[in-house]
């Protein structure tokens, strides 16, 4: 009755908006557009870009209980041949109890079209459109034909597909299971208890399985995440389906009948407490691990050795150490969110995105020479000048976020990943949780005086620390100047050794003034900071050198991935970057020795390289399918599992060398 009820509904709002075709006035705009020219033989992606006037809407391939499925006819080419249509996750709008699965902004509908093998010049592709557009109160079938004259050859790729890609269900491997339960489909999605699962729906691509607007419920195995959803009528065969898991993700699955587990626990608000919990105490863990890195070290130290000076003054050491860690919370929660505005845009980012733009390796290599110079004793930096108060403390804590951006350590990665994966708030309470495990040491050293007294009495080992502590940070920035040689090329290492050149001179010029106790000259460093800042515009994307990685390993794909697993090899996959302290610390004890190559080599693996220096939205979707919002991330895939092992994040020689071993035996 329902169904038939649905029809007369949506019948009745076509109608009187039918006259509206001969008139030529369109409410859904449609364009036809490729990624890139068309190579013979091979795929080109092709969008069909839809974009609904304000108040309208487009629909899913399941449309719900109102509404219809767009339907595509092409002309193709001989030996040309297109795929199925790929539509994004739709949102859900109840209208008079009918529930439709709908797009009410700009969305665009993929399929990857099968080129000749002798194609040549340009190939006219042609299609006829047949869709319903809809407000709330009103619906209005469309019709519209598109063209796109592609080019066969090589040329530039439009970044958008990158973004309409990332909004597409990822395909689940792994067969999911159904079973009829009484008035229930029961159906247990395979997914391992390290993915989130936040605030699921399931949309059934079977259409006349479920009633679309009855309440779904979710409960959660070690393995699997079961739906029961209100029956209509039981599937004659497979049941597929998109489950969005509530967290910016979304699976395309497909499940045949089968059992389904019993037990398992209910998915709601207490899922989500559980994790931001999860990921808060692993961020707050990570972060304090990150005071233990060369470039943090050096600017802990300072602090401590404030404290040292501060003596037994209780009330500023404590003053000084909230604002060190109200510095660091804010420092970390900025960056947090700057990464959460980009991916809200549409941008595949990920933790450190900042440092895959040369113009912030160049701002990083100029202050690591400011720190440099100022642990040395040739100026004094006023952040750093050693004073206990909370407006310096800040800063400092401020900066020390900053600094330790390349770096990502144990608990990490996880706890970030998760952060990606949370509500808004949540995922800032997640930065802010890296901010205070960063400022954790110090705010200890501050509010319990039994180690604050354990401290040496200030004396001239003071100042021989203060010269020790110059040597890391230098070689930080040695690091980032390399690292901006990497990415800009020749120019913009010329560019980096230039703008530190004038930083330098004009912070000498600025010490021997403080020495003699006159100004610093504000006015004239202020010109000259302004000189250095001036390149910072000069260098951009567009420049970046591509990084080459030697015998290292070949350039990682998902393709080169599931070949090598076809063919029965084990595959190592290592992401890494020129910024990542940790990974090339990996790289020089672990997976560039002889031992280690020698073993992988015997074992007949393949050694993929997945290399985030420079932004790579195919890295960062597969990080975030991992759980993962940081590297270093290294997977070990035996012949004949299921699933990649995760390695720790600290490898030694000896685990690569046993895996391999173990494929050889």
């Amino acid at each position: 009755m329902l169904r038939f009820l649905t029809f007369v509904l949506a019948l009745i709002l076509a109608v009187p908006a039918a006259a509206q075709l001969g008139s030529g006035q369109r409410h859904m705009g449609i364009a036809l557009v490729a990624e890139g020219p068309a190579a013979p033989g091979q795929e080109v992606e092709l969008a069909l870009v839809m974009t609904p006037e304000e108040g309208w809407h487009g629909y899913w391939e399941n449309p719900g209980d109102a509404g219809k499925p767009m339907s595509v006819a092409w002309q193709f080419p001989q030996g040309a041949a297109a795929g199925p249509l790929r539509y994004p996750v739709p949102t859900r709008l109840v209208v008079a109890d009918l529930m439709n699965h709908v797009f009410k902004g700009p969305y665009a509908v993929l399929v990857r079209l099968k080129v000749p093998k002798n194609a040549s010049g340009t190939l006219p592709i042609r299609a006829s459109l047949d869709y319903l557009v809809c407000t709330d109160t009103v619906c209005v079938p469309e019709r519209g034909k598109v063209a796109l004259d592609l080019p066969v050859g090589s040329g530039p790729t439009d970044p958008r597909f990158d973004e309409w890609r990332a909004k597409l269900p990822q395909p689940l491997g792994s067969a999911a299971s159904y079973a009829v339960a009484g008035d229930k489909l029961q159906v247990a999605i395979p997914l391992p208890e390290s993915v989130t699962v936040t605030a699921p729906y399931l949309y059934a691509i079977t259409g006349e399985a479920i009633r679309y607007a009855d309440a779904q419920t979710f409960r959660r195995t070690a393995d699997r995440l079961i739906a029961e959803l209100p029956l209509d009528a039981a599937p004659s065969g497979r049941f597929e389906g998109v489950i969005d898991l509530g967290t910016g993700r979304a699976l395309r699955f497909a499940a045949a009948p089968g059992p389904v587990p019993e037990d398992g626990s209910a998915v709601g608000g207490g899922e989500t407490w559980r994790l931001l919990l999860f990921a808060f105490f692993g961020a707050v863990v990570g972060g304090l691990i990150l005071n233990l890195m060369p470039c943090v070290f050096p600017i802990l130290a300072l602090k401590a050795l404030a404290l040292a000076r501060a003596g037994g003054e209780e009330r500023e050491a404590r003053a000084d150490a909230l604002g060190y860690t109200a510095g660091a919370i804010v420092g970390t929660g900025v960056l947090g969110a700057a990464l959460l505005a980009l991916r809200a845009g549409g941008s595949a980012a990920g933790w450190a995105f900042q440092l895959q733009d040369p113009r912030t390796t160049l701002l990083l290599f100029l202050l690591a020479i400011a720190i440099t110079l100022n642990l040395l004793g040739l100026f004094k930096l006023p952040v750093l000048g050693g004073d206990s108060n909370p407006r310096g403390g800040f800063a400092t804590g401020a900066l020390a976020a900053f600094v330790a951006t390349p770096c990502a350590g144990p608990f990490m990665g996880a706890a970030l990943g998760t952060a990606l994966l949370l509500p808004a708030a949540g995922a800032l309470l997640v930065f802010a949780g890296l901010g205070l495990g960063l400022a954790l040491p110090f705010l200890l050293l501050a509010f319990v005086p039994s180690l604050r007294r354990r401290l040496p009495r200030p004396g001239p080992w003071m100042m021989r620390l203060q010269r020790i502590l110059a040597v890391p940070m230098a070689l930080s920035a040695l690091a980032a100047l390399w690292l901006l040689w990497r990415q800009g090329g020749a120019s913009g290492l010329l560019l980096g050794l230039v703008s530190g050149a004038v930083l330098g001179l004009a912070l000498l010029m600025a010490g021997r003034r403080q020495g003699r106790g006159e100004p610093a000259l504000a006015a004239p460093i202020v010109a000259l900071l302004l000189l250095v800042a001036v390149p910072l515009f000069g260098i951009g994307r567009g420049e970046m050198a591509v990084t080459q990685r030697g015998n290292s390993g070949e350039a990682w794909s998902e393709a080169k991935v599931a070949a090598a697993r076809a063919a029965g090899r084990p595959v190592f996959v290592y992401f890494t970057a020129d910024w990542c302290l940790s990974c090339k610390v990996n790289e020089a004890s672990t997976i560039d020795r002889e031992s280690v190559r020698d073993a992988l080599k015997a074992a007949n693996a393949e050694v993929l390289v997945a290399d985030w220096t420079n932004a790579d939205p195919a890295i960062t979707r597969f990080l975030d399918s991992r759980g993962r919002g940081a590297i270093p991330l290294y997977l070990w895939y035996a012949p004949g599992a299921a699933e990649p092992e995760e390695l720790p994040q600290v490898l030694t020689p000896a685990m690569l060398i046993e895996r391999a071993g173990a494929v050889k035996r």
